[in-house]
């Protein structure tokens, strides 16, 4: 996997920011990570696992070999994590129920226009 963008990083940042959280909330260790890549997982501690001290929420990732993707993993589920628990529900789930929604009005309207036609 690519490292992630300097674009990627200041949206992240800037993410951050809104919802006033600091670098200084987190407390990050590095671990070995499991599963696929071989002795270079098993050797070098590349997963990350980071915690925000002030919300006592927690992530751990090892997508990548990379400990620096993986940190960037880590911290934008971290930061989806605690948004999600500032606002309640997540805006994914939101999203899918509004579209839900709109498939269920336009069904509907396509069964009402068929009944009246015949």
């Amino acid at each position: 996997m690519p490292e992630p963008g300097k674009d990627k990083l200041f949206d992240l940042e800037k993410r951050m920011d809104d919802l006033g959280i600091k670098k200084e909330d987190f407390e990050e260790k590095f671990i070995k990570a499991s599963g696929r890549g071989g002795q270079k997982v098993n050797k070098s501690s590349s997963a990350v696992f980071l915690k925000h001290k002030k919300t006592n929420l927690s992530v751990k990732c090892g997508k990548s070999r990379s400990q620096r993707l993986n940190r960037f993993f880590a911290l934008r589920k971290l930061i989806e994590k605690i948004e999600e628990a500032m606002t309640g529900k997540d805006e994914k789930e939101l999203k899918k129920i509004e579209k839900i929604k709109k498939q269920k009005q336009n069904r509907k309207r396509k069964t009402q226009k068929k009944l009246n036609n015949e």
